[in-house]
C-alpha cells in the first residue's frame, strides 16, 4: 500500500501502510459480528476477490499516481475490474492528469477501472471535485459531474467482460502474465452479471464517449463556489461579508459568490431537498415558510453583504465600480468613509510620541509612508469583522457572517500585502489562484453571467489606493512590487 505524504497530505502521520505485498492474515471478528455472519475470521491484506464470472482488485487513491502502481500487477494476474475509492482534491487543470493516468492503466493492460472520487469538502481548505469515472480498455464509458453541491452522485455503465478478455489476448502480455506473482484469491459465492442478460439483444455495452473537461475559467467559477457553499452550510452562519475595494481581486471573490448563488438556485430547481433545507437554514427560513430560492440576485441579497471602505485616498472610479458590482450581484451593500478612524489613530500616535508621520508624497520617509498605508489596511480588517457580526442584527436577523478574503496566490508568494488587513479573513476562495487566471475568469464571467460591469475591472490598473494621488504620482501595485503580475505568475509555476 502506498500513501500520500506530500503536498497537502501527511497520511503517514496517522496511518501505517500495509507492507506485505500479495499476502494476507486472518483477522478474528468480534463476537457480535460472528453471531450475525456465522464466521470466525476474515482475511485482511493484499488480495483479490474472485466471483463466479470475474475477478476484482483494489487500488487506493495515491497508488494511481505512483510509478509502480498496483494496477500493473493486478491486471497481469487476471484481475478484470479494478476499483479506486479516491480522495483527490481539486486543482486547476488536474482532472486531465487523473483521466490520462486511468486511460494509460487500462490501455496497456486492458480491464475495467471504476474510479470514485470524494465529492465536497472535509471542513478544511480542500475541495474534492468528484467526477466518477468508468473506463474500459483505455476508453471512457461513463463520467460524472466534476462540480456539484449535491452529496451523492452515481454513474453506471453496461460492460461486456468478453471485451476485456479479447483485448488481453496478445502474446507479449501473455508472456509477462505467465511470470507474474499471484495474489491470494478470496472466493465469493456469487456473480456480478445476470446470466439472463446474455441472450437479450436489447442489452448492449455502453457507448464510448470523449472525456469532458471544464476550462480553467469554468473551474474557478465552479470549484470555489461549491467549496463556499459547503463551508457556509456547515458553519451554521447567516452568510458572507466581503470588503469590496473596486479592484479585480475582491471582484473575483464576489463573482465566485455570485456563481455559488446560481448553483444553489439551479440545485433547488431540480428539487434537491438537502440544498433546499440548507438554503432555508442559511437564510433563517423555516420549512413551514415554503421558501425556495428561485432567483440568484434575491438569494444573494439575503446572504451576501459587501462594503466599500473608502478614505481620502480612494477614487470615485473604484467606489463606483464596487457599487455597480454589488447591484449586479444583488448583495446588501454598504458604502462608508473611515477617514475619522484613521485620523483618530494618527492623533493618538502624535499624542504619545510628539511626532506626526507623513506620506512620502508629503515629504515623509519610506517608514512613515508604509506605516500610514498599513493603518488604513488594518482598520478595514477590524471594520470587516465588526460589520460581519452586526449587519445581520441591523437587518433584524440572527447569526453572524463569515468574512471573505481576497488575496491571490501571487501576492502571497511575493508578500505584497499588509498583515492583518483584508487578506486576514475566515476563508479566502482565491488564495490558490494567480492574478492571470483571475483575469481570465473575470473575462469569462462577464459573458457567462451577463455582467457588463466586469469589463471595467479588467481595464483598471491594479492599485491599493493607500497613498495620496498627486499630479506626478499614482500608486500602482506593479510599480510598488518592482515586477509585473505576469512575472509573478511565472515565478509561481517555477516554484513547483
Amino acid at each position: 500500500m502506498y500513501m500520500a505524504n506530500d503536498g497537502n497530505y501527511r497520511e503517514l502521520r496517522w496511518f501505517t501502510p500495509w507492507g506485505k505485498h500479495r499476502a494476507t492474515e486472518e483477522h478474528y471478528l468480534p463476537r457480535m459480528i460472528q453471531k450475525i455472519t456465522g464466521q470466525l475470521t476474515v482475511p485482511i491484506g493484499d488480495a483479490v476477490i474472485s466471483t463466479y464470472d470475474t475477478c476484482i482488485g483494489v487500488e487506493m487513491c495515491e497508488e494511481l499516481f505512483t510509478p509502480n502502481s498496483p494496477h500493473i500487477g493486478l491486471s497481469l494476474d487476471g484481475v478484470e475490474i479494478i476499483t479506486n475509492s479516491s480522495g483527490s482534491h481539486h486543482e486547476l487543470r488536474k482532472l486531465r492528469t487523473r483521466i490520462e493516468l486511468i486511460k494509460e492503466a487500462t490501455l496497456k493492460n486492458g480491464g475495467i477501472y471504476l474510479y470514485a472520487n470524494q465529492q465536497g469538502c472535509d471542513g478544511d481548505r480542500l475541495y474534492y471535485d468528484g467526477c466518477a469515472l468508468i473506463l474500459v480498455n483505455g476508453e471512457i464509458v461513463a463520467q460524472g459531474s466534476q462540480f456539484s453541491i449535491g452529496d451523492v452522485e452515481v454513474v453506471t455503465a453496461t460492460i461486456d467482460l468478453e471485451d476485456v478478455r479479447s483485448f488481453r489476448s496478445t502474446c507479449s502480455r501473455g508472456v509477462q502474465a505467465s511470470t507474474s506473482q499471484s495474489f491470494r484469491r478470496i472466493n465469493a459465492s456469487f456473480a456480478l452479471s445476470d446470466g439472463r442478460m446474455e441472450d437479450n439483444p436489447a442489452i448492449r455495452p455502453t457507448i464510448v464517449k470523449n472525456a469532458f473537461y471544464h476550462t480553467p475559467e469554468e473551474e474557478i467559477s465552479l470549484g470555489p463556489a461549491c467549496w463556499l457553499w459547503d463551508y457556509l452550510r456547515r458553519s451554521k452562519t447567516s452568510g458572507f461579508f466581503l470588503p469590496l475595494s473596486g479592484g479585480i481581486d475582491s471582484c473575483a471573490t464576489a463573482t465566485i459568490v455570485c456563481s455559488m448563488c446560481r448553483l444553489v438556485v439551479k440545485s433547488c430547481a431540480k428539487g434537491d431537498q438537502q440544498t433546499i433545507a440548507d438554503a432555508r437554514q442559511v437564510t433563517g427560513e423555516t420549512a413551514e415558510s415554503g421558501y425556495i430560492p428561485t432567483d440568484p440576485k434575491e438569494f444573494a441579497s439575503r446572504i451576501f453583504h459587501t462594503c466599500y471602505m473608502g478614505t481620502q485616498n480612494s477614487s470615485n472610479e473604484t467606489r463606483s465600480r464596487a457599487k455597480e458590482l454589488a447591484e449586479s450581484i444583488g448583495s446588501y451593500h454598504v458604502d462608508l468613509n473611515m477617514d475619522t478612524v484613521v485620523a483618530a489613530l494618527q492623533m493618538l500616535f502624535t499624542l504619545v510620541t510628539g511626532k506626526t508621520p507623513a506620506f512620502r508624497a508629503h515629504g515623509g520617509s519610506n517608514v512613515e509612508n508604509l506605516a500610514l498605508q498599513n493603518i488604513q489596511a488594518r482598520i478595514r480588517m477590524v471594520l470587516a469583522y465588526l460589520l460581519a457580526q452586526l449587519l445581520p442584527w441591523v437587518r433584524g436577523r440572527a447569526g453572524s457572517l463569515l468574512v471573505l478574503g481576497s488575496a491571490n496566490v501571487d501576492e502571497c508568494l511575493r508578500g505584497y500585502f499588509t498583515k492583518y488587513d483584508c487578506s486576514s479573513a475566515d476563508i479566502n476562495p482565491i488564495g490558490g489562484i494567480s492574478k492571470a487566471d483571475l483575469r481570465r475568469f473575470i473575462a469569462y464571467a462577464q459573458l457567462a453571467f451577463g455582467m457588463p460591469i466586469l469589463a471595467s475591472f479588467l481595464d483598471a490598473t491594479p492599485t491599493a489606493e493607500l497613498e495620496p494621488t498627486t499630479e506626478t504620482y499614482v500608486q500602482s501595485d506593479e510599480a510598488d512590487m518592482g515586477m509585473t503580475y505576469d512575472e509573478l505568475t511565472d515565478f509561481g509555476r517555477l516554484r513547483k
